[in-house]
């Protein structure tokens, strides 16, 4: 049983491979092009593990370059990154042979954390339909307003309300716009059910479905991991949108020039899309130095535990918070709201940061080695690959090869990264029959 139980990780890893190879020989045909011409194998590359990674950083422009054909051929892929691969192969075993193997049911819990085998069923499903339920009333808003008040024709407004609205809920940031959304920076109608939809895909599907039972059972007490996600991303979100209406009030180069509804419009989006979902209502490049530093954090901190968002999770970091208040009272255990943590939480946390920031001084010292680009694009660019945002202040396509496969990895090790290193963590933890003498050294 042990050696199963460490196979699922690897198996989701396996997956999402398969899915870039194949999206990128999919994007390489010239039917995705619109030039009708075969897609550099490094254009393709880069695109598909952005599509998959739910990221959003793109080395050419996606309305443009790529056809109806490749523009879904992206879609198709975040939506399945989005979801989580073996989240989907489950459901396919399900349909087809209405029953599951113990293996598939490990390997779903890895991408889906369900508590226990015979919770994985109602969990697939369960993530499905809350998906396509969001991502359909989503859209039915965004096409509404596109045909009403940007005069596109119902189909053309269809389109745009389908893949914006699963962009959105799958936190990736590709729009199909060459602005991005620049163009609708203060229209609350587009920009706040995106908005709505990146945070109900970056809570993570646990909380979600905690707040659906207690609102069908009426049941008076939330779990821990419920609460400390929700305050922490309420709490992450207001400084979000503190910070950047502070930093970029008077730049006139951002939203100096903008009348104060559309500047709020714009506060809310944006503090919003660090969560990771990548969307821009303002030129990434033109804001100041201090905004780029807190959405660097912000985007680091990521969203809820198994959703669409990425980076090192709004958990990692409160309990990481609780463990330091913890130690500057001397207390001997760590409480957080009411319940005591273990020590094995506590090292699973420090872990995955740890390891975020070192994948992230990594490539950043690399692209500064191989780029012309200063310390904030490069820092930026990296965060926003290794937390799967997709916000750029715009060299993405201007790296060289060496460059762009430097940020495919991270997308890739950040999008399965604290997943796969938490599941393995946890499943590792073995009782040790002895213990060392203890002896202190010198902290500080």
């Amino acid at each position: 049983m042990s050696g199963l139980l460490r196979t699922p990780a690897a198996a989701v890893v396996t997956a999402f491979a398969v899915a870039v190879a194949v999206g990128t020989v999919l994007l390489m045909l010239p039917v995705s092009a619109e030039s009708g011409t075969a897609t550099r194998p490094m254009t393709a590359l880069f695109t598909t593990v952005s599509s998959v990674c739910v990221t959003g950083l793109v080395v050419v422009d996606t309305p443009t370059y790529w056809s109806t054909f490749g523009e879904l051929v992206i879609l198709v892929m975040i939506q399945l990154g989005g979801l989580g691969i073996m989240t989907v192969a489950t459901l396919l075993l399900l349909l087809v042979a209405k029953r599951i193997g113990l293996h598939l049911q490990l390997t779903a819990m890895v991408e889906t954390r369900a508590v226990g085998l015979g919770e994985v069923h109602k969990v697939v499903w369960g993530v499905l339909a809350f998906s396509i339920a969001v991502e359909l009333v989503i859209a039915i808003l965004l096409t509404a307003r596109f045909a009403l008040a940007y005069d596109h024709s119902l189909g053309r407004s269809v389109y745009l309300g389908v893949f914006h609205s699963v962009s959105a809920f799958n936190n990736a940031g590709f729009a199909l716009f060459p602005d991005n959304m620049i163009s609708f920076a203060t229209d609350p109608w587009i920009c706040l059910p995106l908005g709505i939809a990146t945070i109900l895909g970056g809570l993570g599907f646990p909380v979600l479905f905690e707040v659906v039972r207690h609102l069908r059972r009426r049941t008076s007490r939330w779990s821990l991991h419920v609460r400390v996600t929700v305050i922490t991303y309420a709490i992450l979100f207001v400084i979000g949108v503190v910070a950047f209406l502070l930093g970029e009030w008077t730049n006139p180069r951002t939203i100096g020039p903008v009348d104060v509804g559309g500047k709020m419009v714009i506060g809310i989006f944006h503090g919003i899309q660090p969560r990771t979902a990548g969307f821009n209502s303002v030129d990434m490049s033109q804001v100041d130095p201090a905004t780029l530093l807190i959405t660097d954090v912000l985007m680091f901190i990521g969203g809820g535990s198994a959703g669409t968002a990425g980076g090192i999770k709004v958990t990692t970091f409160a309990l990481l918070a609780f463990v330091m208040l913890a130690e500057i009272r001397g207390e001997p255990t760590v409480h957080v709201l009411g319940r005591r943590l273990p020590s094995a939480i506590q090292r699973q946390a420090l872990t995955v940061a740890l390891a975020g920031v070192g994948l992230v001084m990594a490539a950043t010292v690399a692209l500064l080695e191989i780029t012309p680009f200063g310390l904030d694009a490069v820092l930026f660019e990296t965060v926003s690959a290794f937390a799967t945002v997709g916000l750029s202040t715009g060299i993405t396509d201007d790296l060289p090869i060496a460059g762009q496969l430097v940020l495919a990895a991270l997308m890739f090790l950040g999008r399965l990264g604290p997943i796969t290193l938490a599941s393995a963590l946890a499943l590792r933890e073995q009782e040790r029959r002895y213990e060392l003498p203890e002896e202190r050294t010198i902290v500080g």
